[in-house]
Protein backbone atom coordinates (compact mmCIF):
# COMPACT_ATOMS: atom_id res chain seq x y z
CA UNK A 1 0.00 0.00 0.00
CA UNK A 2 1.48 3.56 -1.19
CA UNK A 3 2.15 6.25 1.81
CA UNK A 4 3.61 9.59 1.96
CA UNK A 5 7.01 10.72 2.85
CA UNK A 6 7.67 14.54 3.69
CA UNK A 7 11.09 14.81 2.91
CA UNK A 8 13.11 18.05 4.74
CA UNK A 9 16.15 19.42 3.49
CA UNK A 10 17.64 22.88 4.38
CA UNK A 11 19.02 23.94 1.13
CA UNK A 12 18.03 22.84 -2.77
CA UNK A 13 20.31 20.37 -3.84
CA UNK A 14 20.44 18.68 -0.10
CA UNK A 15 17.76 16.08 -1.62
CA UNK A 16 19.85 14.54 -3.91
CA UNK A 17 23.33 13.21 -2.50
CA UNK A 18 22.03 11.12 -0.02
CA UNK A 19 18.78 10.75 -1.04
CA UNK A 20 17.74 10.94 -4.03
CA UNK A 21 17.80 7.50 -5.03
CA UNK A 22 15.95 6.38 -2.37
CA UNK A 23 13.64 9.29 -2.90
CA UNK A 24 13.69 8.02 -6.80
CA UNK A 25 13.10 4.60 -5.88
CA UNK A 26 9.77 5.32 -3.61
CA UNK A 27 8.08 7.30 -6.36
CA UNK A 28 8.91 4.90 -8.91
CA UNK A 29 6.90 2.37 -6.32
CA UNK A 30 3.86 4.90 -5.85
CA UNK A 31 4.41 6.94 -2.74
CA UNK A 32 3.89 10.12 -3.05
CA UNK A 33 7.07 12.31 -1.96
CA UNK A 34 6.67 16.27 -0.53
CA UNK A 35 9.72 17.94 -0.35
CA UNK A 36 10.54 20.70 1.55
CA UNK A 37 13.29 23.41 1.82
CA UNK A 38 14.07 25.11 4.91
CA UNK A 39 16.20 28.09 2.96
CA UNK A 40 16.56 29.68 -0.57
CA UNK A 41 20.23 28.49 -0.86
CA UNK A 42 21.37 31.59 -1.39
CA UNK A 43 24.75 31.84 0.02
CA UNK A 44 25.55 28.59 -1.86
CA UNK A 45 29.04 27.91 -3.29
CA UNK A 46 28.25 29.03 -6.50
CA UNK A 47 30.70 31.11 -9.31
CA UNK A 48 30.40 34.65 -8.89
CA UNK A 49 28.61 35.40 -11.57
CA UNK A 50 25.67 33.32 -10.62
CA UNK A 51 25.85 35.21 -6.75
CA UNK A 52 25.43 38.14 -8.45
CA UNK A 53 22.28 37.47 -9.88
CA UNK A 54 19.14 36.09 -8.24
CA UNK A 55 20.77 32.80 -7.00
CA UNK A 56 17.84 32.12 -4.89
CA UNK A 57 15.48 32.34 -7.50
CA UNK A 58 18.13 30.12 -9.71
CA UNK A 59 18.52 27.77 -6.89
CA UNK A 60 14.56 27.28 -6.72
CA UNK A 61 14.02 26.65 -10.72
CA UNK A 62 17.06 23.68 -9.87
CA UNK A 63 15.21 22.13 -6.90
CA UNK A 64 11.88 21.92 -8.62
CA UNK A 65 13.80 20.10 -11.88
CA UNK A 66 15.74 17.61 -9.47
CA UNK A 67 11.87 17.38 -8.06
CA UNK A 68 10.76 16.28 -11.56
CA UNK A 69 13.56 13.90 -12.00
CA UNK A 70 12.99 12.09 -8.58
CA UNK A 71 9.19 11.99 -9.06
CA UNK A 72 8.21 14.16 -6.29
CA UNK A 73 4.81 15.21 -6.45
CA UNK A 74 5.25 18.57 -4.81
CA UNK A 75 8.01 21.16 -3.72
CA UNK A 76 7.15 23.58 -0.57
CA UNK A 77 9.80 26.29 0.37
CA UNK A 78 9.55 27.78 3.93
CA UNK A 79 10.87 30.98 2.99
CA UNK A 80 13.63 31.30 5.12
CA UNK A 81 17.11 32.72 4.35
CA UNK A 82 20.09 30.63 4.13
CA UNK A 83 22.64 30.87 7.37
CA UNK A 84 25.99 30.11 5.36
CA UNK A 85 28.70 27.71 6.24
CA UNK A 86 31.86 28.72 8.08
CA UNK A 87 32.87 30.81 10.86
CA UNK A 88 30.74 34.00 10.50
CA UNK A 89 27.23 34.04 10.58
CA UNK A 90 25.69 37.01 8.68
CA UNK A 91 23.33 39.25 9.70
CA UNK A 92 19.57 38.68 8.83
CA UNK A 93 18.71 40.15 5.50
CA UNK A 94 16.31 43.03 5.25
CA UNK A 95 12.71 41.82 6.36
CA UNK A 96 13.55 38.41 6.37
CA UNK A 97 15.65 35.55 8.90
CA UNK A 98 18.45 33.35 8.71
CA UNK A 99 17.33 29.71 8.88
CA UNK A 100 19.18 28.99 12.14
CA UNK A 101 17.90 32.35 13.78
CA UNK A 102 14.52 30.84 13.45
CA UNK A 103 13.42 29.07 16.86
CA UNK A 104 12.82 24.93 16.05
CA UNK A 105 9.19 25.38 17.65
CA UNK A 106 8.61 27.44 15.62
CA UNK A 107 9.92 25.65 12.16
CA UNK A 108 8.40 22.46 13.27
CA UNK A 109 5.16 23.61 13.63
CA UNK A 110 4.99 24.88 9.81
CA UNK A 111 6.49 21.67 9.18
CA UNK A 112 4.39 19.77 11.82
CA UNK A 113 1.11 20.76 9.83
CA UNK A 114 2.41 19.67 6.62
CA UNK A 115 3.10 16.19 7.83
CA UNK A 116 -0.37 16.38 9.09
CA UNK A 117 -1.99 17.91 5.90
CA UNK A 118 -0.67 15.16 3.63
CA UNK A 119 -0.53 12.65 5.93
CA UNK A 120 2.56 11.02 6.14
CA UNK A 121 3.87 7.93 7.21
CA UNK A 122 7.54 9.10 6.90
CA UNK A 123 9.24 12.04 7.41
CA UNK A 124 13.08 12.59 6.16
CA UNK A 125 15.49 14.91 7.83
CA UNK A 126 19.21 15.26 8.73
CA UNK A 127 21.69 13.45 11.00
CA UNK A 128 22.27 15.14 14.37
CA UNK A 129 26.10 16.21 13.13
CA UNK A 130 23.79 17.90 10.00
CA UNK A 131 26.82 15.97 7.86
CA UNK A 132 29.63 17.65 7.86
CA UNK A 133 28.10 20.30 10.56
CA UNK A 134 26.54 22.84 8.20
CA UNK A 135 24.99 24.72 10.63
CA UNK A 136 21.59 24.94 8.54
CA UNK A 137 21.83 21.15 8.26
CA UNK A 138 21.88 20.80 12.24
CA UNK A 139 18.67 22.94 12.99
CA UNK A 140 17.08 21.11 10.37
CA UNK A 141 17.66 17.80 12.97
CA UNK A 142 16.70 19.53 15.63
CA UNK A 143 13.33 20.59 13.67
CA UNK A 144 13.10 17.00 12.47
CA UNK A 145 13.37 15.34 16.00
CA UNK A 146 10.52 18.29 17.10
CA UNK A 147 8.05 17.50 14.24
CA UNK A 148 8.37 13.77 15.32
CA UNK A 149 7.89 14.88 19.35
CA UNK A 150 4.54 16.96 17.68
CA UNK A 151 3.28 14.30 15.14
CA UNK A 152 4.34 10.54 15.77
CA UNK A 153 5.74 10.18 12.12
CA UNK A 154 8.27 8.11 11.90
CA UNK A 155 11.62 9.68 11.11
CA UNK A 156 14.87 8.56 9.33
CA UNK A 157 17.77 10.65 9.11
CA UNK A 158 19.85 10.69 5.63
CA UNK A 159 23.30 10.15 6.94
CA UNK A 160 26.64 8.32 5.78
CA UNK A 161 29.01 5.47 7.58
CA UNK A 162 31.31 7.91 9.05
CA UNK A 163 34.16 4.95 8.91
CA UNK A 164 34.31 4.42 5.09
CA UNK A 165 33.97 8.23 4.61
CA UNK A 166 37.21 8.76 6.96
CA UNK A 167 38.99 6.31 5.13
CA UNK A 168 38.68 7.54 2.00
CA UNK A 169 39.38 11.17 2.55
CA UNK A 170 42.50 10.28 4.43
CA UNK A 171 43.31 8.97 1.24
CA UNK A 172 42.37 11.67 -0.72
CA UNK A 173 44.44 13.97 1.66
CA UNK A 174 47.52 11.88 0.74
CA UNK A 175 47.22 13.24 -3.04
CA UNK A 176 48.73 16.53 -3.45
CA UNK A 177 46.01 18.46 -5.38
CA UNK A 178 43.76 17.69 -2.86
CA UNK A 179 45.45 18.95 0.14
CA UNK A 180 44.91 23.03 -0.10
CA UNK A 181 44.39 22.91 4.02
CA UNK A 182 42.60 19.88 3.74
CA UNK A 183 42.30 17.95 6.97
CA UNK A 184 40.76 14.58 7.14
CA UNK A 185 40.37 15.18 11.38
CA UNK A 186 37.89 18.17 10.86
CA UNK A 187 35.42 14.99 9.57
CA UNK A 188 35.95 12.74 12.26
CA UNK A 189 32.54 13.37 14.30
CA UNK A 190 31.15 13.70 11.05
CA UNK A 191 27.74 12.18 10.12
CA UNK A 192 26.78 8.36 11.55
CA UNK A 193 28.89 5.89 13.48
CA UNK A 194 28.10 2.40 11.32
CA UNK A 195 26.70 0.93 14.17
CA UNK A 196 23.89 3.12 14.86
CA UNK A 197 22.78 2.86 11.05
CA UNK A 198 19.63 1.22 10.38
CA UNK A 199 18.70 1.41 6.50
CA UNK A 200 21.00 0.58 4.21
CA UNK A 201 19.38 1.03 0.95
CA UNK A 202 20.60 0.06 -2.65
CA UNK A 203 19.14 2.46 -5.48
CA UNK A 204 20.00 -0.40 -8.00
CA UNK A 205 17.99 1.18 -11.07
CA UNK A 206 17.60 4.68 -9.68
CA UNK A 207 21.25 5.63 -9.73
CA UNK A 208 20.51 7.35 -13.20
CA UNK A 209 17.60 9.50 -11.34
CA UNK A 210 19.93 10.51 -8.72
CA UNK A 211 22.64 11.54 -11.05
CA UNK A 212 19.91 13.56 -12.66
CA UNK A 213 18.84 15.31 -9.71
CA UNK A 214 22.13 15.98 -9.02
CA UNK A 215 23.42 17.49 -12.43
CA UNK A 216 19.86 19.86 -12.36
CA UNK A 217 21.94 21.75 -9.33
CA UNK A 218 24.05 23.01 -11.64
CA UNK A 219 24.94 26.43 -9.61
CA UNK A 220 26.33 24.22 -6.95
CA UNK A 221 29.21 22.79 -9.49
CA UNK A 222 30.30 26.20 -10.42
CA UNK A 223 32.00 27.34 -7.19
CA UNK A 224 35.66 26.23 -8.04
CA UNK A 225 38.85 25.51 -5.53
CA UNK A 226 38.15 29.47 -4.40
CA UNK A 227 35.06 28.49 -3.05
CA UNK A 228 35.99 25.55 -1.51
CA UNK A 229 35.37 22.83 -4.13
CA UNK A 230 32.65 21.57 -5.35
CA UNK A 231 31.37 17.99 -3.89
CA UNK A 232 28.55 17.67 -6.57
CA UNK A 233 30.62 18.38 -9.04
CA UNK A 234 33.25 16.44 -8.26
CA UNK A 235 31.12 13.51 -7.80
CA UNK A 236 29.57 13.41 -11.07
CA UNK A 237 32.36 13.47 -12.55
CA UNK A 238 33.11 10.13 -11.13
CA UNK A 239 33.78 7.01 -14.17
CA UNK A 240 30.70 4.69 -13.90
CA UNK A 241 32.36 1.87 -11.95
CA UNK A 242 33.09 4.35 -9.26
CA UNK A 243 30.14 6.12 -9.25
CA UNK A 244 27.99 2.86 -8.40
CA UNK A 245 30.32 2.54 -6.03
CA UNK A 246 30.33 5.62 -4.28
CA UNK A 247 26.85 6.38 -4.93
CA UNK A 248 24.65 3.16 -5.51
CA UNK A 249 23.75 2.91 -1.31
CA UNK A 250 21.92 5.30 0.64
CA UNK A 251 22.04 5.32 4.58
CA UNK A 252 19.90 6.28 7.30
CA UNK A 253 19.13 6.24 11.08
CA UNK A 254 15.44 5.87 11.95
CA UNK A 255 14.88 7.66 15.58
CA UNK A 256 13.70 5.25 18.05
CA UNK A 257 14.74 2.23 16.35
CA UNK A 258 17.09 -0.29 17.10
CA UNK A 259 20.06 -0.92 14.37
CA UNK A 260 20.11 -4.46 14.37
CA UNK A 261 18.58 -6.18 12.05
CA UNK A 262 19.86 -3.34 9.14
CA UNK A 263 17.19 -2.61 7.30
CA UNK A 264 17.31 -2.66 3.13
CA UNK A 265 13.97 -0.68 2.64
CA UNK A 266 11.96 2.10 3.80
CA UNK A 267 8.63 0.71 4.08
CA UNK A 268 9.07 -3.24 4.54
CA UNK A 269 6.41 -5.12 2.12
CA UNK A 270 3.99 -7.01 4.21
CA UNK A 271 2.01 -10.04 3.14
Amino acid sequence: MAGTVVALFAHPDDEALLTGGTLAMLAAQGHRIVFVVATDGALGLASEELRSCDLAATRLVELEASARALGAAEVISLGHSDSGHGAELWGDPPGRRRFVTVPVDEVAAQVADIVRHEGAEVLISCDARGGYGHRDHIHVHQVGRRVRELTGVRLLEATAPREPLLRALRLVGRVRRFRNGFDPSEWEHAFTPRREITHRISIGRHLRDKQSAMRAHFSQTTGGESSGGRTLASVLRLPPVLSRLVLGREFFQEVGVDATPLRTAVFEVTR
